[in-house]
């Protein structure tokens, strides 16, 4: 007799109680799922004591598919939030793990339409926009060459068998095996946000995991806004955040991201990017900054700074 692979989603929250519920209201509804664990990484908004009410000892057994949540005493960001979740996910004996931000929302269908695929160890959806469900809200950059595209209906035709090979973007409603986690072990704990999921899929690919994103599946998303601000007369883009929390958790992680796996030469690029745009494009001397500190913390190894810009 086959044992079917247990599926477990792991849902990473913070002060978006609302859109928690909705989330999982959607799960509730997903065939396919044995369990979902929630992260609430030390919610100030009442979260934790919603998901303790939800439980009652352990879930609540009026769900179709049972909640189990765990409070952090601290916020560690989604990094942290999926390394734990990811951990315990396993634990508690999960084959499959479907990771996901509180603020993405699959279709029913989604599950099922992943499973479909189950000769892959790292996969995914389309990321779509929840008002326009043609946009992407992460453009895609297909494989082979320099063109993205930004629209659901240009993936499905670059598609191969339904699939995207060697794509896939982690953290938002993504599929990973047990054996993968095994082999490449957990989220990096201490990038807090920005570049975690970047670097596991960097990770899975160097170990040689099967990739892809599965065309027909969805996870709406609310819009980011544009993540590439165009830069050089348009030949290139730079993903600028108001944020300064964001912007130094991405100087500082996707430095270490470039060095470790693409080389010095492109972690020197990303620099004179960064130096270009906020000198040129957009002039910001308080940005560079910002930069400088976070490239000085990634030259040390130092995954502490951005507690500074925390609120």
């Amino acid at each position: 007799m086959i044992r079917t692979r247990r599926t477990a989603a792991v849902v990473v929250t913070f002060n978006r109680l609302g859109l928690l519920q909705a989330l999982l209201e959607r799960l509730d509804q997903v065939p396919g799922l044995d369990e979902v664990i929630v992260i609430d990484n030390a919610s100030t908004d009442g979260t934790s004591q919603w998901l303790a009410g939800l439980e009652g000892a352990e879930y609540d057994e009026h769900r179709s598919v049972p909640v189990l949540g765990r409070t952090l005493v601290s916020n560690t960001g989604g990094a942290g939030g999926f390394h734990d979740g990811l951990a315990l996910a396993l634990e508690r004996g999960a084959d499959l793990v479907w990771l996901m931000d509180d603020d993405g929302l699959p279709a029913p269908a989604t599950l099922g339409q992943l499973l479909e695929h189950d000769d892959l160890d790292f996969w995914g959806p389309l990321v779509v926009d929840e008002r326009d469900p043609g946009r992407l809200v992460f453009p895609i950059r297909l494989p082979g060459g320099t063109r993205v595209v930004h629209d659901a209906s240009s993936a499905e035709t670059a598609a191969v068998g339904g699939l995207l090979r060697d794509i896939v973007i982690p953290f938002n409603g993504v599929l990973v095996t047990r054996d993968l986690v095994e082999a490449i072990g957990l989220p990096r704990a201490e990038y807090f946000i920005w570049g975690d999921d970047h670097e596991y899929r960097l990770r899975a690919e160097a170990a040689g995991a099967r990739i892809a994103t599965v065309v027909a599946a969805r996870v709406e998303h609310p819009s980011v806004g544009s993540l590439g601000t165009p830069m050089m007369a348009g030949r290139t883009t730079y993903n600028h955040t108001p944020s300064d929390l964001k912007h130094y958790c991405m100087a500082r992680n996707n430095l270490v991201n470039l060095r470790e796996y693409r080389g010095w030469p492109h972690a020197v690029a990303f620099v004179a990017k960064t130096l270009w745009f906020y000198t040129v494009t957009r002039p910001r001397p308080g940005r560079l900054l910002l930069s400088a500190r976070a490239w000085w913390a990634a030259l040390r190894g130092d995954f502490t700074g951005h507690e500074r810009y925390l609120r």
